[in-house]
């Protein structure tokens, strides 16, 4: 009987505390440039960062710079239409070189860091050779770019001029010290408590049972 007060003392402590762990895990935004796949049915988000994409003459990338909680689908597209032919119809083909439109949406003013100010979306047409990635795409019409040491982009075309993917607080457009932490995949605190409080449960589970298994004898 002891054993169970003691777990119901141990979880009732444990849920006090994640209560507010869990509401401050989920109450967060992200501040980053989001990559897109333009085809015949709109945007899509892409499944592969722009190093790794490599696309084809005719192809249409875009970019949209959101303040979000969701790092995939659900963040917000360009504003732009994906249209290759209008974007790059005064630009002539070349041999060894492919065209691929870019779209830039540099966001609202509320998605922007404080004390700056997003430019107006364009849609630019960049001829590269047939062999470059859409990082190097990027690279041939919006410079400069900005990375971070683990290679995140965190700026196109200087926007924004410092930061790179930084949580910011929900509703709100300033931010915290915790950067990079949703494009790099970090569960923050949180994930510390929640494993701890996997541990406790365990724990007071396997009292509970010695003290069953001990009154069985």
């Amino acid at each position: 009987m002891a054993a169970v007060v003691g777990l119901l003392v141990v979880l009732g402590v444990l849920a006090a505390a994640l209560g507010p762990a869990a509401g401050s895990a989920y109450a967060a935004d992200y501040r980053y440039w989001s990559f897109w796949k333009g085809g015949a049915d709109g945007w899509s988000f892409q499944q592969v960062g722009p190093t790794a994409n490599v696309p084809a003459d005719g192809a249409v990338d875009g970019w949209r710079f959101v303040l979000s909680p969701d790092g995939g689908q659900d963040a917000p597209r360009p504003s732009l239409p994906a249209d290759f032919a209008a974007t790059c119809a005064n630009t002539a083909p070349s041999g060894g070189h492919k065209r691929v439109a870019v779209v830039l949406d540099f966001g609202t003013a509320k998605d922007a860091p404080n004390g700056e100010q997003p430019a107006e979306a364009k849609s630019l047409c960049a001829s590269v050779p047939t062999g470059a990635n859409s990082a190097e795409v990027l690279a041939a019409v919006a410079p400069p770019l900005r990375y971070d040491s683990g290679g995140l982009l965190c700026a196109i075309a200087g926007y924004p001029r410092a930061g790179c993917g930084e949580q910011v607080a929900a509703g709100s457009n300033s931010s915290s010290a915790s950067g990079g932490s949703a494009a790099k995949g970090d569960g923050g605190p949180a994930v510390g408590v929640f494993v701890g409080a996997g541990a406790v449960v365990l724990l007071g589970a396997g009292a509970v049972w010695q003290a069953r298994r001990r009154r069985t004898r």
